[in-house]
């Protein structure tokens, strides 16, 4: 039979799931008389228990934008647990008590607190000593309750989790490769930590408590397994956890194994807690481990190998990093044939030379790692030039760990964030092209200046053969490049990253000269300062970048690249000159924002972020949105228009 707990889940998922249909897909999934129906169930059941999760559709929790993480010193320290591989050292543990075997989920550890029955405060571990105060996010997990029926103050520890499944769906959304998350652990703690809780609220987190700290006055008949029980009484969901001995350890421990393939949730093994809280607080505990619970972590799968090579790869601090490269194994059902060395020093400890005969294993069943050398050659070819650049060298020691870094400012792999720039949005706008893409590409020696980015089908094979890339990636990144050919005087002048220079900057100056490039190129500081909104800080920087003869030499290089047709409203009436426009929401009639944006400029508008006295017109096409922004132009009287409106505008 169904706890009121878990019907109320189901409730608050069927309804969101309803309200989601009808507010964002036009979909009705359900009748009113339906939804209210279930509503009223819902909160029926929300004043029976006293509890009321987070995100019922019964309350309203709003979202807020941080501007940092408060930092907090936990109460009580939150120690590490000493861990094994081996079953017979868990029995040891046991001896003749019973303890509760559960997963160790692999997120991100929380502690809340719960005052006068409502959600008080949430804090994530930190280091131990000191934590992040999340209360923000924590209102907008999937399953936390805001409301519970205990009064008396609670503390509670548990695991912010993202399952597979969400996770999936979150990279699959994500067309970049290199931007795609790299499992659900990295992607839980960026999500628990973000500053902007909308953001928490879309990925899906949810929390599985583990351990009741404090609860004054709760009777649990001195043992663990009863405190999970009342924690599940009280509205929250518990870490899967079976009753065990030493008689059946190696049994539970066979059971979890198997059960751990069909696991929605991230699992780096179990966790044992002795049921009897009094003799387990009787034990006290290290300087590092507490003594009431004990770690199982799965064996690591080691395969041998042969080292082929070590690649050097250069990153943008300049930092040249060894890379491992041996011959591929299957390792935790993928297939791996290289592992970060990290430095120097490492190399040395292990004697590391190309041939040598290696055992590799994948650390936390994630990340490669070499566990041993058995034939220890010994560290030679540390390269005297950066592979990127062909700069000079050296080798410094970094707390206590010797490093090779490139010595040439100029080393392309240092100029990451130009590249970037040149290919972000308002610029080239090539898609496919992330800072982590870029960087591979630099390494590889792909690309040495911005006109190489116009020819990686140069290294067509090369592309493809890279990990998380093939045919499919490789023939968007294509068409993006040549997306890119076709843009406008100002996005070229503004890709080079000229200090000072923005997009608008650009617009201005590319008008001001008849949108001609030599003109462009060859303007004066007194001429460009007499442009009005240029001024003679960014006029002055303008005219000592192009003073450059290598800026100059790249400037005309890209000209060849690149078609610049004529600029859209040149000889366009200026119909919107001294016009505020704000555009939200989704369009549909244009490729984006932007592209609405670009027109409006043209016509001699101007397009800012936020309702204020000064706009003119909100456009938006779901007028009867309650918005901020919808909401902030009413009050101010500032009309809403549809976009179907602002063509009309346009025609008039």
């Amino acid at each position: 039979m169904k706890t009121d707990n878990i019907r109320m889940q189901e409730l608050v998922e069927q309804l969101n799931r309803a309200r989601y249909a009808y507010e964002q897909q036009n979909q009705e999934i359900m009748s009113n008389l339906e939804y209210d129906k279930l509503y009223d169930e819902l909160l029926e059941l929300e004043k029976k228990t006293g509890t009321i999760m987070t995100n019922s559709p019964t309350i309203n929790v709003g979202y807020e934008v941080l501007s940092e993480l408060p930092k907090e010193r936990h109460e009580q320290p939150m120690l590490s647990l000493d861990k094994t591989k081996d079953v017979e050292r868990l029995k040891e543990f046991l001896g003749d008590q019973r303890a509760a075997i559960s997963w160790k989920l692999d997120g991100l550890t929380i502690v809340l607190t719960y005052r006068k029955g409502t959600l008080f405060k949430a804090v994530t571990r930190g280091n131990g000593e000191v934590g992040e105060v999340i209360t923000n996010n924590a209102k907008v997990f999937k399953n936390i309750p805001l409301h519970i029926p205990y009064k008396g103050e609670l503390i509670l520890r548990g695991e912010a989790v993202i399952g597979y499944s969400d996770f999936a769906k979150i990279n699959e959304e994500i067309e970049d490769v290199d931007a795609k998350y790299k499992n659900p652990r990295n992607l839980c703690s960026g999500s628990v930590r973000q500053l902007n809780n909308e953001i928490t609220a879309r990925r899906n987190v949810k929390f599985f408590a583990f351990s009741l700290v404090k609860a004054e006055d709760a009777a649990f008949h001195n043992s663990r397994m009863e405190q999970f029980e009342w924690l599940k009484s009280q509205g929250f969901e518990v870490v899967e956890y079976h009753e065990v001995t030493r008689e059946t350890i190696e049994d539970e421990v066979s059971w979890f194994a198997e059960k751990i393939v069909e696991n929605d949730f991230p699992s780096d093994g179990l966790v044992l807690l002795y049921d009897d809280i009094a003799y387990g607080q009787s034990l006290g505990r290290t300087s590092k481990f507490p003594r009431d619970s004990f770690a199982f972590k799965w064996a690591d799968e080691i395969k041998e190998t042969k080292l082929l090579e070590i690649e050097w790869s250069p990153s943008r601090t300049g930092l040249i990093n060894p890379v491992a490269i041996f011959e591929p194994v299957e390792l935790e059902g993928t297939t791996v044939s290289r592992a970060s060395v990290h430095n120097i020093s490492i190399m040395e400890e292990l004697e590391l030379g190309v041939g040598d005969e290696i055992k590799v294993y994948k650390a936390n069943m994630i990340i490669p790692q070499i566990e041993e050398n058995l034939t220890r050659s010994g560290v030679r070819d540390i390269p005297k030039v950066c592979p990127v650049c062909g700069g000079a060298t050296r080798i410094s020691q970094v707390s206590d760990a010797k490093t090779l870094y490139c010595t040439n400012p100029e080393c392309q792999a240092k100029q990451m964030k130009s590249f970037a720039l040149f290919v972000s949005r308002d610029a080239l706008n090539v898609d496919g092209l992330s800072e982590a893409t870029l960087e591979k590409f630099i390494v590889k020696g792909f690309i040495k200046d911005f006109t190489d980015i116009f020819h990686l089908d140069r290294y067509e094979e090369e592309i493809k053969l890279l990990d998380g890339f093939g045919e499919k990636s490789y023939d968007r990144l294509m068409k993006s490049v040549e997306a890119a050919r076709t843009t406008t005087l100002a996005k070229l002048i503004y890709s080079l990253g000229i200090a000072n220079i923005g997009l608008a900057n650009a617009k201005v100056i590319c008008k001001a000269f008849d949108q001609d490039p030599e003109k462009v190129l060859h303007a004066t500081q007194e001429e460009l300062s007499e442009v009005s909104g240029v001024g003679e800080v960014i006029a002055r920087a303008y005219v000592d970048y192009f003073s450059q003869q290598k800026h100059v030499v790249i400037y005309h290089r890209l000209l060849q690249e690149v078609e610049i047709p004529e600029e859209e409203g040149e000889g366009e009436a200026q119909i919107f000159a001294g016009v505020n426009f704000v555009i939200t929401g989704s369009v549909e009639h244009f490729a984006n924002r932007s592209e609405m944006k670009e027109l409006i400029e043209a016509r001699g508008g101007k397009v800012t972020g936020s309702v204020t006295s000064k706009t003119n017109y909100l456009i938006n096409n779901d007028i009867e949105s309650t918005s901020s922004k919808n909401k902030k132009a009413r009050d101010l009287g500032i009309p809403i228009i549809s976009e179907e409106t602002f063509i009309e505008m346009m025609q008039q």
